[in-house]
């Protein structure tokens, strides 16, 4: 009885790979792929920097409030130098303890760091500098990044895809004649 199910799987395994390889034999429809390829160059429009302040302190709430007065002053002079169409968000913040680790004991806490970052986004690209420069004066300790970027990425990506697309109906072309 075993023997006759082993036959009969292999026979209805072998069925329908003989099926599919039917299925798959049939005529298909002839095709071409051609691709086209463009790069764009785009004046950046716009500056993204994110500027922080990070404090410690002996306790949470003297880390929170040093870390605030710092940066509330930072913003006070970056505010200075912004246009009215800049932008300035809270972009992270955290607060956390700080341990020592003694050989054979528990870890103790022993002061806490309070980090606070802003995103500005500015069109001003001649004030990036002074920007950077007046919020170090003002107490920022921390620059983590600084992006040129293009305030509508979409325009330029639509034209390069319509070179692109101009370059690959151009090479279906050629192959058709």
């Amino acid at each position: 009885m075993k023997n006759f199910l082993v036959i009969a799987a292999v026979v209805l395994l072998l069925t329908s790979t003989v099926d599919a390889q039917q299925r798959d034999s049939r005529p298909r429809p002839r095709t071409i792929t051609v691709s086209g390829e463009a790069t764009i160059s785009a004046e950046p429009d716009q500056a993204q920097i994110d500027i922080g302040v990070v404090t410690q302190a002996r306790t949470a709430p003297e880390a929170s409030k040093e870390n605030a007065d710092r940066l509330s002053r930072v913003l006070a002079e970056v505010k200075k130098l912004l246009g009215k169409s800049d932008e300035v968000k809270t972009s992270g913040y955290s607060l956390t303890p700080t341990y020592r680790y003694p050989q054979g004991g528990k870890p103790e806490i022993v002061g806490y760091n309070a980090s606070n970052t802003v995103r500005i986004k500015t069109t001003s690209l001649d004030q990036v500098g002074r920007l950077i420069d007046a919020a170090m004066q003002a107490g920022a300790n921390n620059i983590n990044r600084l992006m040129f970027t293009l305030k509508d990425e979409q325009a330029a990506q639509l034209d390069a895809l319509r070179a692109a697309s101009a370059k690959a109906k151009v090479k279906a072309e050629a192959i058709t004649a």
